[in-house]
């Protein structure tokens, strides 16, 4: 079946005159299950909708914007697969000079294209509702602090001229939206769909029925004091959950901001029918070079949706939720059966996985019916959650035996610590199948860091697991007679972490001969725990004060976990001198940098 339309031409060829709905992203199109357009007009279709894609509009022309018409029901707007503020601008603050999700890799993407679309939209087409969707309207949805700015902004429903938000994973609500327009209503009246959040006057507010919603501190209260800030973040933060998550009301100067409950977790058959949907896993025929991100996850399998870590950097559980969902075997097994088929495919499945690779088929007896627990988060030491890798390592197995099929990758991260859990005989079998069949001579883990402390606050398993891991995973790859490197994920500069934390990690680093190439400095994206503790200094959830390294040791910090760089050994020098450290400097087997000239 060919991509959706991206112009009038392409949709008389398929007999449409006019749209139900419009998509415009900030991506270039690509009819592939990872890209959002992709999805979300994939299902649409699927439903019984004539979709038309406008992929990175020039938003200084009209006619980039009107080349599709007036749709039926509404606009459909996202900045893209990434918030355009992260995919535009490096942790540094500095202009990226490439974007992987164009044509080319070429920039073309607004600073802030969410709003900027739907202004331009607006404009053009003031009677036809907009729908905000996407990673960027969805953790933008509250009063947020923004890095690029060094401010607190207002809710992106606030700036821009859009009737509602669809957060999270959005093929439900989009769906139930798209059906009440087409039977009639108008989206002012479509107030209670779960997984959305849409916006009311003030006037309105005062004389509203607020029984089932919490109020949280307002825009103007939270952007004043950084206290009630992160007040305002732990109550929204509580409220994320399907089954007991409340509406949650953030009033605004010119309007009230209402998040419904998020939407309950889609079914496994579901999720099969959404993955198993005719895409052509290609960018749009019209682009005359490559999309940079689609050739990494060309031939990826995606299990499961859902992260239970709740890493304290990530947003997951404001988008996807701590639930996992699970597609069938059967299903995956029938998406890679089709790979076999696709004209580029050479025999290799480049991941199968998720947030978390081996959280796939895991789940907790209170999940259906109760939820997550809010008053802890969720452990494999926990009895009701199931850290069993059976069924993953059925699955496993069975995409190897597919003919047409070489080689089965999991180039997903995975949680160390869910593997040395599983108590079972699969836990000790997952590793070994892993390490014998499904990795390209790197194993991809997350540890993250090695203090205690810091550890601690990004709610990271502790180090004697990941050491044990390694042990584990080493031990096995010598058995098989393979040459083959853990290649760990490290993070600098989160909050918590000081330069004396940095140095123990630099010198495990030297003492395991690990490399530090995977480095990412911690950069404060809206809705996650760390960046309120960026912005505020203080744990929403303690309100005790934290650490927060900036500027300067910022970068002394990022320099120490990369100490092998000879451009960063004057940083390093000067964080090992800050720290009393000045016994890791020189020639000695022990030190990190040489001294200075």
């Amino acid at each position: 079946m060919p991509p959706l339309p991206i112009s009038m031409e392409e949709a008389k060829r398929r007999g449409v005159d006019r749209f139900d709905v419009i998509l415009v992203s900030g991506d270039g199109y690509v009819d592939h299950p990872s890209f959002g357009a992709g999805v979300i007009g994939r299902v649409l279709e699927d439903a019984g909708y004539a979709v038309g894609v406008i992929p990175q509009p020039d938003w200084r022309r009209a006619e980039d914007l009107s080349a599709l018409g007036t749709p039926r029901l509404f606009f459909g707007v996202a900045s893209g697969n990434v918030d355009s503020m992260v995919n535009n601008y490096s942790p540094n603050r500095k202009r990226r000079r490439r974007d992987v999700y164009s044509p080319g890799g070429r920039l073309l993407r607004p600073d802030r294209a969410g709003i900027v679309y739907a202004d331009r939209v607006h404009a053009l087409f003031p009677e036809t509702p907009i729908v905000l969707g996407g990673i960027e309207a969805s953790l933008r949805r509250f009063a947020h602090y923004d890095f690029w700015s060094d401010s607190v902004r207002r809710s992106i429903l606030a700036d821009a001229p859009a009737e509602m938000i669809v957060f999270g994973m959005g093929e439900r609500p989009v769906l139930e939206v798209a059906g009440r327009l087409s039977s009639g209503e108008e989206i002012s009246d479509i107030r209670n769909v779960p997984g959305t959040a849409f916006k009311m006057a003030v006037r309105e507010w005062r004389s509203s029925d607020r029984e089932g919603r919490l109020q949280i501190p307002s825009f103007d209260e939270v952007a004043k004091d950084k206290r009630r800030y992160a007040e305002a973040f732990c109550l929204h933060h509580a409220e994320q959950d399907p089954y007991r998550g409340r509406a949650v009301v953030q009033p605004h100067p010119k309007t009230v901001i209402i998040q419904n409950p998020p939407a309950t977790p889609m079914t496994t058959e579901e999720l099969d029918r959404i993955y198993e949907l005719p895409y052509t896993r290609e960018a749009h025929p019209s682009y005359h070079e490559e999309i940079p991100a689609l050739e990494p996850v060309r031939f990826s399998i995606t299990t499961h949706r859902g992260c239970f870590g709740s890493c304290s950097f990530c947003a997951l559980t404001h988008h996807q939720g701590r639930i996992v969902q699970s597609r069938s075997i059967d299903s995956l097994v029938r998406e890679a059966e089709a790979m076999t088929e696709h004209p580029r495919f050479k025999g290799v499945i480049q991941d199968v996985g998720g947030p978390t690779a081996n959280m796939y088929g895991m789940a907790c007896s209170l999940w259906k019916t109760c939820g997550a627990c809010a008053d802890k988060l969720c452990s494999p030491a926990c009895p009701t959650l199931a850290a069993d890798h059976s069924r993953q390592l059925e699955l496993l197995r069975r995409l190897r035996e597919i003919p047409g099929v070489k080689r089965v990758f999991v180039s997903s991260g995975i949680r160390h610590d869910l593997i040395l859990a599983d108590k079972s005989a699969a836990g000790d079998e997952y590793l070994q199948t892993l390490t014998r069949h499904h990795v390209s001579g790197h194993l991809k883990v997350a540890p993250e860091h090695v203090s205690a402390s810091v550890l601690a606050a990004m709610k990271k398993p502790p180090r004697n697991v990941l050491e044990e891991f390694l042990r584990r995973f080493k031990a096995i790859s010598r058995e098989e007679g393979k040459e083959q490197y853990p290649v760990p994920y490290f993070i600098s500069g989160h909050p918590g972490c000081e330069i004396a934390d940095m140095i123990e990690l630099a010198e495990y680093i030297r003492d395991h001969r690990l490399y530090s190439e995977q480095v990412q400095d911690f950069t404060p994206t809206p809705m996650t725990v760390s960046t309120c503790i960026y912005y505020t200094g203080i744990d929403p959830f303690t309100e005790k004060a934290v650490h927060v390294p900036r500027g300067r040791e910022k970068e002394i910090q990022r320099a120490i976990l990369q100490y092998r760089d000879e451009r960063n050994w004057p940083h390093v020098r000067e964080g090992l001198r800050l720290a009393g450290r000045e016994d890791l400097i020189g020639d000695g087997p022990e030190c990190l940098v040489p001294r200075g000239r």
